[in-house]
């Protein structure tokens, strides 16, 4: 029985499952994620009736196989179309038209995390929650994990490797693997550069009227990066309300990334009111927050290493691989890195 690992239950990850179910049916496939959810940073929340998507917004339709899958392969009820366009802002906060370059920009009625679950629940594999990894072990030619808690997960004949790179640095830093492809790869993934992000979400008991999905800084020079929409997404937001995701630029998610919560969500709430020029929006009904400390990679690690680990049957896996910090790009590296393993595997 051909026995499969996988470190986190990412996009990519979800989809290199999904392929690996359905190319290696006898393989036994186990998912070790952190936390109580899968997808990452694809991540949703729900507050009674409204549903948002706080980290990732949408998927791209960008590649025409992941079109596929969401649209032809997975069962495709609740897909919703974001129709509105993305408008941008300068340091002064001046709003222009001006990027709509997407096709599509696709969700869910429940939000961002079904596509993972719905990769997921097409295959056998085994979902462990709340499994933090904290070693990886080569045994002569197989792997096995130990958790933060002791457990022991394996033996597997292929291991994959999902969390963002710095976090994929440390296990491979702390991996009980005596080798040079090792070594190479913790250092190259740790090489590669990431944003911080700090979101809010703000609530409001009113309908705000906007040409526009999202607003979007492209230049980096105010303090905040992003503002989306979410009642733009069919289902997300009831009638009459609004619900605004705010991303802080950068600088600003570093410098107070550790501040109070409550006093960063103000600031921005602030910011928010005076971009769009509704004081209202100062003072929302509810809120919630998200730190993102590896929220995107500005760069793809180095090629030549994620192959020279995969020739020991670890295989690393991400937008952090794919060399490009968007959803349908993860999704791509899965499905390919999926294809790769059940070939290796042959």
């Amino acid at each position: 029985m051909t026995s499969i690992g996988v470190v986190g239950a990412g996009a990519a990850a979800a989809a290199a499952t999904y392929v690996l179910d359905g190319a290696v049916p006898s393989a036994e496939v186990t998912v070790l994620e952190k936390s109580r959810g899968v997808c990452g940073r694809a991540a949703t929340r729900r507050r009674g009736d409204v549903t948002y998507d706080y980290g990732a917004n949408y998927v791209k339709s960008d590649d025409d196989r992941v079109v596929e899958l969401l649209t032809e392969t997975l069962d495709s009820d609740g897909l919703v179309d974001v129709t509105e366009p993305i408008y941008t802002f300068d340091a002064e906060g001046t709003v222009s038209e001006g990027r709509d370059a997407d096709d599509h920009k696709w969700s869910y009625r429940a939000g961002l995390t079904q596509i993972a679950k719905r990769l997921l629940g097409e295959t056998d594999a085994t979902v462990e929650n709340a499994t933090r990894a904290e070693t990886l072990v080569r045994d002569g030619e197989r792997w096995r994990v130990v958790d933060t808690d002791g457990g022991e997960w394996g033996p597997f004949d292929a291991l994959l490797l999902n969390p963002p790179a710095p976090q994929s640095a440390e296990l491979l830093r702390e991996a009980e693997w005596e080798s040079e492809a090792r070594r190479d790869l913790a250092e190259a993934a740790d090489a590669v550069p990431y944003r911080t992000i700090w979101t809010a979400v703000l609530g409001y008991e009113f309908e705000l009227d906007r040409p526009y999905y999202a607003l979007v800084n492209p230049d980096r020079d105010h303090q905040i990066g992003w503002i989306a929409r979410e009642e733009c997404k069919a289902g997300h937001v009831p009638d009459g309300e609004s619900v605004l995701v705010v991303q802080a630029n950068p600088d600003w998610s570093v410098e107070r990334y550790d501040d109070d919560a409550a006093e960063n969500v103000a600031e921005l709430a602030d910011l928010t009111a005076e971009v769009l020029d509704d004081e209202r929006l100062a003072d929302p009904e509810w809120t919630d927050h998200q730190g993102w400390r590896y929220a995107l990679p500005d760069e793809g690690v180095r090629r030549g290493a994620v192959d020279d680990a995969a020739q020991a049957d670890l295989y690393a896996l991400g937008d952090w691989v794919a060399g490009e910090a968007r959803l349908h790009a993860a999704l791509r590296n899965g499905l390919d890195t999926g294809e790769q393993v059940a070939y290796a595997l042959e």
